[in-house]
Parts: C-alpha cells; sequence; structure tokens
C-alpha cells in the first residue's frame, strides 16, 4: 500500500515540470485585410452616360447661356438642376437662368455666390413650392424682401444657409424676425372658422440654420425664441438625442454636392494661365539696366526725337501770333503799310 502510494507521489512530481500546449490548428488563418487594402483594390466606377453628355454641355455652357430658355423645357427636372448647378459654379447663374430652369418638383435649391436678386428668388419661390433646403450664402444682391418670398411660399423649408460676405451677413441678421414662428392675432366667431395658414407665420418647419459667422447676440435670440433650431450642426458619432444632421445642414458639404458627384469636375474648372518657362540667367550676358534707368533713357530718346517737331510749331505759332497782330491792331497795320510802301519807292 505505502509502495503503491510512493509510485503515484512520483508520477505527479514528475508530471508538475510537464506543461501541456495547445495543439495549433492546422487550418490556415483568415486575412483580415486593411482600410488602405480596400482603397487600392477598389477601382473607379465609370460615370453614367448622362453625366458624361452633362459635362460636355457644362464645358460649353457659355456659348449657349443665352438661349436656354428655348431648349430647357426639354429637360427633366434633374437635369435642370444639373445644369443650374454647373452654371453656379461657372458663375453665369442669375435671374434669367434660374427662372428658365426652375422646376416645381425641386426640393434644394443652391444659388450661393450667384447674381440672383430679389426678383429671380421671389419668381422661384411661387413655382418651387416644395423647397427643403436653399443656400443663399455669399448672395450681395439678396434682402429680406428675397428671403420674406421663401419663407411665405416654402412651407416645407427646413435648412437654410446664409451668410459668407458681409452683404450677405447684414441681411442674415435683418432677417431673423422673419425666420422666427410667430402667432397672428385673430378675432373669429368660432376656432373653426380660423385658417391654419393664416394663424401661424415665420418659418415654422425650419431645423437647422447654417450660418458660419453667425454674432453672439443673432445666436442667443434664437436661442431664446427659436430653440428647435440647430445652428450650424456638427456630425458626432454620438448620437444621443437620436437626430441625425442631414448632408444638407453641414456646411463643409455643397448643398448641390450628390447633384453634380458623377460628374467630371474639370466641367467647371477654370483652366490656370500657362506657366511660362523659366530660362536661367546667361553669365556671359551683359547686366540688365534697372527699370529706372529704363524709363529714363526712354524719356530722353522721346525728347531727342520730339524736339525738332517742337521748334517747327513754335515757330508757326509765333508767326501766327505777329499775324493776328497785325490784322488786328491798326497802329501795327499801318507801320506795316507804311514800311511796305517806303519799300515800293526805293524799289522804283
Amino acid at each position: 500500500m505505502d509502495k503503491g502510494k510512493s509510485v503515484v507521489a512520483e508520477l505527479a512530481a514528475s508530471l508538475s515540470d510537464v506543461r501541456v500546449t495547445p495543439r495549433q490548428n492546422s487550418k490556415p488563418k483568415s486575412f483580415v485585410p486593411s482600410a488602405s487594402f480596400y482603397c487600392f483594390s477598389k477601382k473607379a466606377k465609370p460615370r453614367k452616360l448622362v453625366s458624361l453628355c452633362l459635362g460636355t454641355l457644362g464645358q460649353h455652357l457659355e456659348d449657349i447661356i443665352t438661349d436656354i430658355s428655348e431648349f430647357a423645357a426639354y429637360f427633366p427636372p434633374h437635369i435642370k438642376l444639373a445644369v443650374l448647378s454647373i452654371a453656379r459654379r461657372r458663375r453665369l447663374l442669375n435671374d434669367e437662368v434660374l427662372t428658365s430652369l426652375a422646376e416645381c418638383s425641386w426640393e434644394i435649391l443652391d444659388i450661393s455666390g450667384s447674381d440672383v436678386t430679389d426678383v429671380g428668388l421671389a419668381t422661384v419661390a411661387n413655382v418651387c413650392s416644395n423647397l427643403r433646403a436653399i443656400d443663399i450664402s455669399r448672395c450681395e444682391k439678396i434682402t429680406t424682401a428675397g428671403v420674406s418670398e421663401i419663407v411665405c411660399h416654402c412651407p416645407s423649408l427646413e435648412i437654410l444657409r446664409c451668410g459668407g460676405c458681409p452683404r450677405s451677413e447684414f441681411t442674415a441678421r435683418r432677417c431673423l424676425n422673419i425666420l422666427k414662428p410667430k402667432l397672428n392675432t385673430l378675432e373669429e366667431d368660432s376656432w373653426e372658422e380660423l385658417d391654419t395658414l393664416d394663424v401661424g407665420g415665420g418659418a415654422e418647419s425650419l431645423r437647422w440654420l447654417v450660418w458660419p459667422r453667425i454674432d453672439d447676440n443673432s445666436k442667443e435670440t434664437l436661442a431664446a425664441e427659436c430653440p428647435r433650431v440647430t445652428i450650424n450642426p456638427q456630425p458626432s458619432p454620438y448620437d444621443l438625442s437620436r437626430s441625425k444632421v442631414p448632408v444638407e445642414a453641414l456646411a463643409s458639404v455643397p448643398l448641390d454636392h450628390s447633384i453634380v458627384e458623377d460628374i467630371d469636375p474639370k466641367t467647371w474648372a477654370v483652366s490656370a494661365a500657362p506657366r511660362r518657362p523659366v530660362t536661367l540667367p546667361n553669365p556671359n550676358a551683359p547686366p540688365e539696366i534697372p527699370i529706372a534707368e529704363r524709363f529714363r533713357l526712354a524719356y530722353v530718346e522721346r525728347e531727342a526725337r520730339l524736339a525738332p517737331k517742337r521748334a517747327k510749331r513754335e515757330r508757326q505759332q509765333r508767326r501766327r501770333a505777329e499775324r493776328d497782330y497785325m490784322m488786328n491792331d491798326i497802329d501795327a497795320r499801318s507801320v506795316a503799310l507804311a514800311a511796305q510802301a517806303s519799300r515800293n519807292l526805293r524799289k522804283s
């Protein structure tokens, strides 16, 4: 019995030094590619035929912009909106182009940095009553009258972009009372006789205001009187309020980016002037004359060239002055006639 216990103790002592390692799996490990792998392996998506046609049309938009009202009626609404975006980027957008392309089914309108005025904006507001996002930033010709037309005729407006230049900043500050929702005072016998459009006023559907350079007073006023309007929203991975910021409300993304995303950017790119080749100075060449010395030499050469003409002109003016004096002054004329008579007597 004691012998068996001793054998077990020896086996336990010998096994205590043995390290058991798990058997490695014979199957190969799965390859997990990194993010850069997808970037290089992802091929560029070919552009659509419609996008290629719009790119060709946009490159020659200056040639047809004056007659765009004649053939714009044959374009579908999304093509009109794409042409409008290209015209804005090529700085060709004005009231005439905007009213020619306006379509009632539009939901976004980006006229930032254009020459659109209150007249064109009011016309589009009457036609496109379903607009929910508008960008009027950097529009120096739009005033509070144009913004009032938008608020009045576009009840679904949720996103508004403004500011960007001194004139647009001034217009945005003056439009605070127009953007704030308000209730009108009405007197009727029964509440059933009240019209909902007459009771409310202002931008009732406005939720996002993109105004990068908003002043503190305007920001405090909007925060106090319009708490549901978010000013300059920023995307956040921690969305506690469960209200996702739409792409149209991000200042870093152009409002019409999704419309021209598939169009080649060369369509509206401004071609830069070709760079002149840089020539190295020749060490054996004579030193270059300074620009001030060039001007002095040119002036001296001009004076030397014009000196004979100037002297001739002075002689002509002197003779003309003497002749006028002789014709107008009686004493000088009598002296001249007497001298002429004496010369004639000497000859005879």
